[in-house]
C-alpha cells in the first residue's frame, strides 16, 4: 500500500475546446508513486477521476497566474517527460498552497529518482567491469546506451537539471534592474551584457523609507522624465501575501496605494506576463492637471531564495487606445523587488523595494517641474502604505483579483454539448498505485476540457467539495426569458436613475454587494452578487401616527397590480417608530418561484426558518463618517437582530421589519433621521444560504435610496382592500 505524502482541495484549472477557461475544486491525494484527484474526500477505495505514476521523469511545471472571471489563481502542471499528454494540471487561489503542494510533488520525485539511481547503479558497474576486460575491448555508446541510457545518466545528477521552471523569462523589451552584477566578476569583454551595476544615492528618508536616486550617466533625459528612484523599506508579512496583495487591482488597493484610481487586464500573455491598464490619480493640482493612465506590460517570477521581482514598462496595444480627460504616461522602468529578511520576534519580515522611472507627459510637467517629483515620491509612498496595511489588520489575505478591460473582445458563449453518461467502479482493497496500473490502458480524460464532469459521484454528506465556480458566473449572466410587464406599477417614492437626483430610489446594481460562493463553508471566500432574483417595480414611503402593518392590503398597491398580472410579490415593510411612525415599503416581483430553491424554501418556510435566513447587507456610500461608520456595510440577519412578522398571502409575502423593536437600531436611527436628507443609502435583501446546496447566494433585490426627505411621505389609506389572489 502506497502512503499519503499530503491531500486536500486544489482547483482544475484548463480550458474547454471553444477556448472558455473553467474552474473546478477537486480533492487532491499525493502518494509515494501516484498523483490523483477527486470529485470528493475519496472513501471505500473510491476511483479517482485521474492519476499519474510520479517518477524521475516527472516534472512540475510553473505556469503562473491565470484569470477565470477576474479571479488569480497559481497553476501547477505536473507531466512526464517521456509521456507530456499523461499530466494532471492544479492551481491554488493562493501562491502558499501552490508552493506546498510543488515542494510535496518535488520532494516524492526526488525519492524516485533516488530509488532508480540506486538500481541503476546496480545494473551498469558489473558491465562496466565486464566491458574493460572482455578481449581489452572498449564498449561503444550505442552498448552503454543500452545498458545505462544517457538521459538516466543525466538524472543520476539531480543537481544538473531544474525540476522546476518559471516561465521563458521576462520580454526583451522589459529590462531586469533588479539584476545588479558584481563589478569585479562581471564580464566586461562581454559585448551581449545589457547590465551594469547601478549606482544610487540617498536623497532622503520619509514615512520610514529610504529614497534612492539612479546616478547613470546619460546622454539626453526628456524634461518630463525623471531619473530612476526607488523606495526601500521593511514590511513584517510573508514575501507571499505581499505578492499578492502587490498583484491585485481590486478594492483592496485602495487602502495602500495612494495613487491608485482603477486597473484592468487587457490581455494575458501567459501565466507570468500580462498586459495592463492602470489610472493614476495625481493630488498635486487636480483641478488644473489632468489625470494620467497607464498600458504596461506586467512580468514577475519568484527565484530561488523565495524572493519575488515584479517588472513594469510601458507598451501599446490596439485593445487599449488614449482615453478621453487622460494624459498617457510612459514607465521607462519600474516595479517591485519583494526579498525575505530574518524575522525578528516570531514575525516574518520583507524588504520591499519599489523602482519607478516614469515620463508622466503633458504640458504640466513642463511648465512645473515639481509636478513630476510629487507624483514620483507618491507613488514611491505606497511601500509605506504596504507596511501599514500589513501593521494594522489580522484578516487572511484576500483572493488576487482584477477586472477585465471592458473594451476587450469577449470571448464567445460556450455551447453546452451532449453529455455521456459513465459510471465509476468501486474496487475492493485498491491502492492509488494499483487504480493507476489497473486504468494505466483505459481512455484518458482530456485535461484542458472538462469532461471529468461525467464522473459524478452521488454526494450524501455536507462535506463535498466539488465546487463550480462558474455555475455562480452562469447564475449572475441569467437572464430571463421573458421580460416583466412593469406598467402598472407605481409607489409614491419617484424612480430616479440619474447619479446625483434627490428624494427617489433606483435600482442598486448586484455586484456592488459580496455574498458567500460556492466554496464559502470551506474557505470563507465572497463573490459580486450579481444579478437580481426578482425586480424591484415599485417604493412607497408612508407616515402615520401609529404603526403600519400589513400594508399589503392596500387598493393599488404594486403586490395587488402584481396579483392581477399573476405575478408572485415580495413587500418588505422597514417600520421607522417615534412620535411619527415612518415605513419605507419595498416590492420584489417574479413570474413564479422555482420549486425547490432557497427562495421558495423561504417563503413557504415557517417563521423560525425565516428569522434564520433573512439577511441586509447594508452601504452608506454617500453620508458623513460617523454615519457610515454606524450603520456599516457588514450583513445582518434581521429576523435575530430586529422583530420581523411574515404575512403570508396566495400570491406575496410581506415582511414588517421593526426596527424600533432594538436598542442599538433604534441609537443609529436616531442619528440616521436627522441627516436622512444628506444621505445616500445602498440596501441588498437576500437569503442566506448554509449549506453547499443553497451556496452561492444570490440577492433577493437590492435598491439605493438617495437624499429622503421625511415630508415627502405621505399617510396610506390602509383599509382592507381585496385579497392578493
Amino acid at each position: 500500500m502506497s502512503k499519503v505524502v499530503y491531500e486536500g482541495w486544489m482547483v482544475r484549472h484548463g480550458r474547454r475546446k471553444i477556448g472558455r477557461s473553467f474552474i473546478h475544486m477537486r480533492y487532491f491525494v499525493l502518494e509515494t508513486r501516484v498523483l490523483a484527484y477527486y470529485k470528493r474526500k475519496p472513501q471505500d477505495n473510491m476511483v479517482p477521476i485521474k492519476t499519474l505514476l510520479i517518477d524521475g521523469n516527472c516534472r512540475v511545471e510553473d505556469r503562473g497566474l491565470k484569470m477565470h472571471h477576474g479571479h488569480m489563481v497559481y497553476v501547477l502542471c505536473v507531466y512526464n517527460k517521456k509521456e507530456k499528454h499523461h499530466r494532471i494540471t492544479m492551481a491554488a487561489f493562493n501562491i502558499q498552497e501552490a508552493l506546498i503542494w510543488r515542494e510535496k510533488i518535488e520532494l516524492v520525485i526526488d525519492q524516485q529518482q533516488d530509488l532508480k539511481t540506486a538500481n541503476s547503479n546496480k545494473v551498469c558497474a558489473p558491465f562496466q567491469y565486464k566491458s574493460s576486460m572482455d578481449n581489452g575491448r572498449n564498449a561503444s555508446s550505442s552498448d552503454q546506451e543500452s545498458q545505462c541510457s544517457p538521459e538516466e545518466e543525466e538524472e543520476n545528477h539531480p543537481a544538473l537539471l531544474r525540476r522546476t521552471t518559471i516561465g521563458n523569462g521576462p520580454p526583451e523589451s522589459v529590462p531586469d534592474w533588479t539584476q545588479e552584477l558584481d563589478s569585479g566578476l562581471s564580464n566586461q569583454n562581454n559585448s551581449d551584457q545589457v547590465f551594469s551595476r547601478k549606482h544610487w544615492r540617498l536623497v532622503r528618508c520619509q514615512n520610514g523609507l529610504r529614497i534612492f536616486e539612479e546616478l547613470l550617466e546619460v546622454d539626453y533625459l526628456p524634461r518630463s522624465c525623471s531619473r530612476a528612484m526607488k523606495a526601500v523599506g521593511v514590511v513584517e508579512a510573508t514575501c507571499e501575501a505581499i505578492f499578492e496583495l502587490v498583484m491585485s487591482m481590486d478594492g483592496t488597493r485602495f487602502e495602500w496605494d495612494c495613487s491608485f484610481q482603477y486597473g484592468s487586464l487587457v490581455e494575458e500573455v501567459d501565466g507570468h506576463t500580462a498586459i495592463l491598464y492602470h489610472r493614476l490619480q495625481p493630488s498635486w493640482f487636480p483641478m488644473f492637471v489632468w489625470p494620467r493612465d497607464l498600458c504596461y506590460v506586467r512580468y514577475w517570477r519568484r527565484n530561488d531564495d523565495g524572493s519575488y521581482v515584479v517588472l513594469f514598462r510601458s507598451r501599446e496595444h490596439p485593445n487599449c487606445g488614449p482615453q478621453p480627460g487622460f494624459v498617457r504616461a510612459h514607465i521607462e522602468s519600474g516595479g517591485f523587488n519583494i526579498s525575505p529578511l530574518k524575522s525578528r520576534n516570531g514575525r516574518p519580515r520583507t524588504q520591499v523595494q519599489h523602482l519607478m522611472q516614469i515620463d508622466l507627459k503633458g504640458w504640466g510637467v513642463g511648465y512645473f517641474p515639481p509636478f513630476q517629483q510629487h507624483c514620483l515620491l507618491q507613488m514611491l509612498n505606497n511601500v509605506a502604505g504596504l507596511r501599514e496595511w500589513f501593521s494594522q489588520t489580522d484578516e487572511s489575505h484576500t483572493v488576487p483579483r482584477m477586472s477585465v478591460m471592458v473594451n476587450m473582445t469577449s470571448n464567445s458563449a460556450s455551447s453546452r454539448k451532449e453529455q455521456k453518461t459513465q459510471e465509476n467502479s468501486i474496487q475492493p482493497n485498491l491502492s492509488l498505485d494499483q487504480m493507476h496500473s489497473n486504468s494505466r490502458h483505459s481512455v484518458m480524460l482530456d485535461e484542458d476540457s472538462d469532461e471529468d464532469e461525467d464522473y459524478q459521484i452521488p454526494e450524501p454528506e455536507q462535506e463535498a467539495y466539488a465546487v463550480k465556480l462558474e455555475n455562480a458566473i452562469r447564475h449572475a449572466d441569467e437572464e430571463p426569458s421573458d421580460q416583466i410587464d412593469l406598467s402598472g406599477f407605481s409607489g409614491n417614492l419617484r424612480r430616479d436613475d440619474q447619479e446625483k437626483s434627490r428624494d427617489c430610489w433606483r435600482i442598486s446594481d448586484g455586484n456592488n454587494f459580496r455574498v458567500r460562493s460556492n466554496h464559502f463553508i470551506y474557505d470563507k471566500t465572497k463573490i459580486p452578487a450579481g444579478k437580481h432574483l426578482m425586480e424591484l417595480v415599485a417604493v412607497d414611503w408612508f407616515k402615520d401616527v401609529k404603526r403600519m402593518d400589513h400594508v399589503a392590503t392596500r387598493k393599488g398597491c404594486a403586490v395587488q397590480v402584481a396579483s392581477e398580472k399573476g405575478l408572485f410579490s415580495l413587500a418588505i415593510n422597514v417600520q421607522v417608530p417615534g412620535s411619527t411612525h415612518y415605513s419605507m415599503v419595498f416590492y420584489f416581483v417574479t413570474k413564479q418561484l422555482v420549486p425547490g430553491s432557497l427562495l421558495q424554501r423561504f417563503v413557504d418556510g415557517d417563521d423560525e426558518f425565516r428569522n434564520s435566513r433573512f439577511k441586509l447587507i447594508p452601504s452608506v456610500p454617500k453620508g458623513s463618517w460617523i454615519v457610515r461608520q454606524s450603520v456599516g456595510s457588514t450583513p445582518c440577519i434581521l429576523g435575530k437582530a430586529v422583530d420581523c412578522t411574515y404575512i403570508r398571502g396566495p400570491k406575496y409575502l410581506e415582511i414588517d421589519v421593526d426596527i424600533g423593536s432594538s436598542t442599538v437600531a433604534n441609537g443609529v436611527l436616531g442619528l440616521v433621521c436627522g441627516v436622512i436628507t444628506t444621505l445616500v443609502v445602498d440596501m441588498a435583501f437576500l437569503v442566506q444560504g448554509n449549506t453547499f446546496d443553497e451556496l452561492p447566494e444570490r440577492l433577493i433585490g437590492a435598491v439605493r435610496v438617495s437624499h429622503v426627505e421625511l415630508s415627502s411621505a405621505v399617510v396610506p389609506v390602509l383599509e382592507s382592500g381585496p385579497s392578493a389572489e
